[in-house]
């Protein structure tokens, strides 16, 4: 499917390289995903999947929907008995226009993404 000229232009304005620096997600002072290879998009850095600590994760009924990356899932993260709830998202069957985030997980609610 062709990419439309608004999925176009926001891609072009969102989307910044692949970063090569080491980059860990951090919460409680725990690393819980380390990777050089994420994908920047919208300000935010998708993780490989194989580059988090699964212990730390556990699947989340929430699903949410971006009118240009699909529908979200989520993942509750679990450090020391406390539990960040939805702190971790990734489309599983991204739309065209993010398809280089598919198999990728992005943090918020706390978690400390640094290089």
């Amino acid at each position: 499917m062709a990419k439309t000229a608004l999925e176009s232009f926001r891609v072009a304005k969102t989307r910044l390289p692949r970063q090569t620096s080491t980059m860990k997600a951090i919460w409680k002072n725990v690393v819980i995903a380390e990777s050089k290879e994420t994908v920047v998009v919208e300000g935010n850095h998708y993780f490989p999947e194989a580059s988090l600590v699964k212990k730390y994760f556990t699947p989340s009924a929430t699903h949410t929907t971006c009118g240009w990356k699909g529908v979200a899932s989520y993942y509750n993260v679990e450090v020391d008995g406390a539990t960040n709830k939805d702190a971790a998202w990734f489309y599983a069957d991204p739309k065209s226009a993010a398809s280089e985030i598919k198999n990728h997980v992005a943090f918020w609610k706390g978690v400390l993404v640094q290089a």
